[in-house]
């Protein structure tokens, strides 16, 4: 256990935060009872070796999410075989553990819930990375998460190559389309947030070069240039003269990616790669010992 607490902390992620996740979905699983199927068909004594194994290439995160789930569950002995972050062909063994049956049976499916959606979203995110290559721009993440996984999401955005936006809402500031609405103007919403909290980073979003002049003028940390074309973000590009960041977001897809990419713009926004990264197929197979 002290050896994944290591693990987890080097990887950026909060061991005790994991351990109650795990804990959370193992108890959604058993609700207050047991493992009918495997405790009426299985002896408490076997022992088994299982392997969870990629079943499509892709790029796999979350290996020592599982590694949590096996040690929670009661099985001690596993092997890590891949790093995380790693690309993986179809039938690579990424994780070999061997302990009681019945308590591999019972983190099966929640090791796996873990895996495939991370290692979904790695795949992903690796995607969108390899189709700006060659650009100056990074792929960023959003806060379009699933609730309560929000970390472990992001931390598999990193483990796909890409970059984190804001984790949390008081991290930084983002002035959206509603607080302009709301305090009247962008000068008036950016003032009030500078008076506010003096020492945080401030972005601003706006839809139109109208917008996008006003806020330039404040300066702030960042201009975020929302569903504008990749006609209008080279305008903006050209009108910034790099001197704020800009990132684009809204209606960006594979296909027009390299194009916004290649505007100058310095971040591609995404919300795809956390709402819409489909699982990667991952099965755990149990090994008939020789």
């Amino acid at each position: 256990m002290n050896q994944l607490r290591d693990n987890l902390k080097t990887l950026g992620l909060s061991p005790n935060h994991i351990f109650q996740q795990v804990k959370d979905a193992i108890s959604e699983d058993l609700a207050g009872g047991e493992d009918i199927t495997s405790i009426s068909t299985i002896s408490e004594t076997q022992v088994s070796t299982a392997e969870f194994t990629s079943r499509s290439a892709g790029v796999v995160s979350g290996l020592h999410v599982v590694a949590a789930v096996l040690e929670y569950c009661g099985i001690n002995h596993y092997e890590v075989l891949v790093d995380e972050g790693s690309k993986v062909t179809a039938g690579k063994v990424l994780i070999r553990a061997q302990g009681n049956t019945q308590k591999l049976l019972l983190a099966e499916r929640t090791a796996l819930n873990f895996l495939s959606h991370l290692s979904g979203i790695s795949t992903l995110v690796n995607t969108w990375v390899e189709e700006i290559a060659g650009t100056k721009c990074q792929i960023r993440d959003t806060r379009k998460t699933t609730p309560g996984l929000r970390n472990l999401e992001k931390f598999a955005v990193r483990m796909g190559g890409a970059i984190n936006h804001r984790i949390t809402l008081s991290e930084s500031a983002i002035i959206k389309d509603n607080h302009i609405l709301s305090t009247g103007s962008i000068t008036a919403a950016y003032k009030a947030i500078k008076k506010a909290y003096p020492n945080k980073s401030i972005e601003i979003e706006v839809d139109s070069l109208e917008q996008f002049t006003e806020a330039l003028t404040l300066k702030p940390d960042l201009i975020l240039l929302d569903n504008m074309s990749v006609e209008m973000c080279l305008q903006a590009v050209e009108q910034n003269k790099g001197s704020v960041k800009l990132e684009a977001s809204g209606g960006l897809s594979l296909k027009n990616a390299k194009a916004y990419a290649n505007t100058g713009v310095d971040y591609l926004a995404v919300g795809a790669l956390t709402h819409s990264a489909p699982a990667l197929d991952i099965g755990l197979d149990f090994r008939k010992d020789k």
